[in-house]
Parts: structure tokens; sequence; C-alpha cells
């Protein structure tokens, strides 16, 4: 689980055609393709996505891997080759309606024109025969993915530079040139990591205040009855893809359906929002260069989005192995509360200067963490029943199992 690098060789079992791939980029852009190469973004965790580069690839001087926890993903030297994000279903998926490539095309297509964090898509193809699905190519972002617990050695303001180089620059003798990248020191300053989580929640709000039918995204989900639905539906994929018998985590999914709370809105909702899926602007960490995974995106209440964020918000009390998930920023959890996370948000909002109220978000934190529990069993029983061979799963069903304690404990002490 601690292998976070930005790209690596293709796992085993997710292989994709190059060959078959090359010719159909060739015919669909306005480019000489040259030659091919295709890596994969280990670090995720459910639709499969790949990095391709184009042009002249043995020339290249690859970026530099981070040793560190957290990854910089850095901007290649122009004129050499072009890169793209390539984003496929999982092998043995089963559930069809949470990978479809079509929709998630269509909606980064219209979303990447009012919002700018999202990556714009260039072509989608049904054509399974290209790589064995389909498959969409998108623009590819840069930026910093902030990623587990930073190196306590690491301060002084030089977290960034220490941890995190500009590519190394061929001089054609061997030697090579490296430029630090500065920025606020996370370790020690609370107020950096204050004004990164801001940033973070603002983003969030701001998606959720956007017009969701001027840009055409209205037929994306019903609001109505959204809660219900979700609640419904979650709780039949859990029973669907269940291996063991897990007493808390049934015993929260009893709780979620007799306190279904109505909508409290209507908005555009992304569903997995989570640093692990925000890139950050290196020289300013409280930019965001894109936001990506977004193959739950939807119409639906606002809160349960900011339930899933909670989610995967842990803190100190449930122990070391759910906060060094290496897709969580520790460095940002020990320090900052859900309930802090909470107040952010209804100040993005301006609720807290109409009503001086926060929402009240036990059921919604409750069904983010059971949701993302669900995510974890579905992941671990494609591991169990042979669909994938990815190492990093055999574990899974030790998450479900810490997600559940979390959920009831939660229902338990009637908070947050």
């Amino acid at each position: 689980m601690r292998n976070m690098a930005e790209t690596s060789a293709v796992r085993p079992g997710e292989e994709i055609d190059i060959e078959r791939l090359s010719a159909f980029l060739g015919e669909q852009l306005d480019l000489p393709t040259g030659e091919i190469e295709v890596e994969q973004f280990p670090a995720g965790s459910s639709n499969l996505t790949y990095l391709v580069r184009l042009g002249r690839v043995s020339e290249l001087q690859k970026p530099a891997r981070s040793k560190g926890t957290a990854e910089h993903e850095a901007t290649p030297d122009s004129g050499t080759y072009t890169e793209y994000v390539l984003r496929r279903p999982p092998f043995g998926n089963t559930v069809k309606s949470a990978h479809d490539m079509q929709r998630e095309f269509d909606v980064l297509s219209k979303l990447s024109a009012v919002y700018a964090p999202a990556p714009k898509p260039l072509f989608f193809s049904g054509d399974v025969s290209i790589i064995g699905s389909d498959f969409y190519l998108m623009e590819r972002r840069h930026g910093l993915i902030i990623r587990g617990s930073v190196p306590p050695t690491v301060a002084g303001g030089e977290f960034l530079g220490t941890l995190l180089q500009k590519p190394a620059r061929s001089k054609g003798s061997g030697d090579t040139e490296t430029r630090p990248i500065t920025g606020p020191d996370l370790i020690t300053d609370q107020n950096a990591r204050v004004a990164v989580c801001r940033t973070f929640i603002q983003n969030l709000a701001d998606l959720h205040q956007l017009d969701y039918r001027s840009a055409g995204l209205e037929s994306l989900g019903r609001a109505d009855g959204y809660n219900r639905r979700q609640v419904e539906g979650w709780t039949k994929r859990y029973f669907a893809a269940k291996t063991d018998t897990w007493d808390e985590l049934e015993k929260a999914i009893t709780w979620l359906n007799d306190h279904i709370p109505t909508e409290s809105g209507a908005s555009l909702i992304h569903n997995d929002y989570k640093f692990d899926n925000v890139m950050l602007l290196p020289e300013d960490l409280t930019k965001i260069t894109a936001v990506l995974d977004w193959e739950m995106v939807t119409i639906g209440d606002p809160l349960m989005d900011l339930g899933t964020t909670l989610g995967y918000w842990m803190s100190r009390d449930v122990g070391d192995e759910l906060l060094n998930m290496p897709f969580n920023p520790r460095v940002l959890m020990e320090n900052i509360s859900r309930q802090q996370l909470v107040d952010m948000y209804s100040e993005s909002l301006g609720r807290a200067q109409r009503d001086n109220k926060a929402p009240e978000m036990l059921f919604y934190y409750v069904f983010g963490t059971f949701k993302i529990a669900v995510i974890a069993q579905q992941i671990y029983a494609r591991y169990v029943r042979g669909f994938t061979r990815d190492a990093r799963f055999a574990r899974f069903d030790k998450f479900v199992a810490a997600l559940g304690r979390i959920a009831s404990g939660a229902i338990d002490r009637r908070r947050i």
C-alpha cells in the first residue's frame, strides 16, 4: 500500500494492446504518433488510469519519481512528446453503471467548460477491440497530490523543496539540473494547514453552487428522493459484494435505513471528493489545478457529498492503519477536525453568516463512511473472486471492518 509513485509499469493482468492503441490514436489525433509508451497511475482502486506518451518517447528524460509521500506531477519538456490520460473500467467489472466511460466522458465534456478544475476529455471509444473495453482519452493536468504522512524530519519551509524537485533535464553529459520548489511548512504551521483545507472545502462548495442546468447537466440525476435511493442502493451493493459478515457495519446499515432525511438541496456533486483526487499548484497550495475521478458525479444532496469527504477524514482515535492509508493526508487529518471542515463549508456558502448554524452532519458522515466501506468491499470481492491480481486489495477486508467500527461508533456517540 506504500507504493504511490506518480506512474509505474502496468500491473500484470491490466495491460492494454499498445499496437492497436497506437494505430487508433494515429487516426484520431491530428499529429504524428511516432513512438508510444504506456504507463499506469498505480494509486487508483476503481477505474484504471494510464499515462500515454506519444512522440519521440525514447529520447525522454522522464520525471524523477518522488520517494516522499507527496506526489509531484511535473510538466514535460515541450516539443519532445505529448502526454494524455486514458481511462477504462476495471477488469472484472460487474457493475456497469458504476464504471460508465461514456457517461464520464459526456460529463467532463460539459463540466470542463464551466468548472476549471475538471480536465478536458478529447474523445471516447466504445470499440472494445482496441484495448478490451470502452475508454476515453483526456488532457493531462499537472500538480501536487498530498498523500500520507510527511516525514517529521522535513520542516522549516522546505517541505515541498525537500520532497519534490523539478524533473532532471539532461545536458547531454550525464549531469542534471534540479530546481527546488518551496512551499508552506505543513509539519509545524497550522495556518498553512488550515489554508490548504479551506481551499479544498471552498472548491467543493464552488462545485455545489454551479448552475448545472445552464451547463446542460440536469439529466445527470434526480434530486427528489436522492437520499433514500442512495442508502437503499448502496445497501444492495454491499450485500451483492458480501464476502464476510461485518456486524458493526450492518448495524450502521440498519440505522441509516431508519434515519434517512429529506434532501437539503440539489446540486452537482462529485461523490468521491478527497485530497487523493485533488491536484494543487506546487508553488501555491491554495490553488487547485485539477479535480480527478468523476465516475460517480450526479445531481443530489450536497450534504451527502460533504459526508463522503468526511468519511475519508480519519481522526487520531482510529489507529495508525487507517491514518496511514496512503491516499489520506495524515499531516492534515491529525491537525484539522471533521467539524472544522464542516464549519469551513458553512462559511464558504455563507451559511454561518446567515443563521450562525452549521448543518447536522451525523447521518451524512455515517453514510459517507458506509459508502466508502462498500466501495472497499466491492474491490475486495473482485480480488477474492480472481478478477484482479492487484496485491494492494488483499487487505481491503480489514478496511471494511474498520470502517464499520467507525460508523457504528459515531452512531453510539451521536457526533461526527
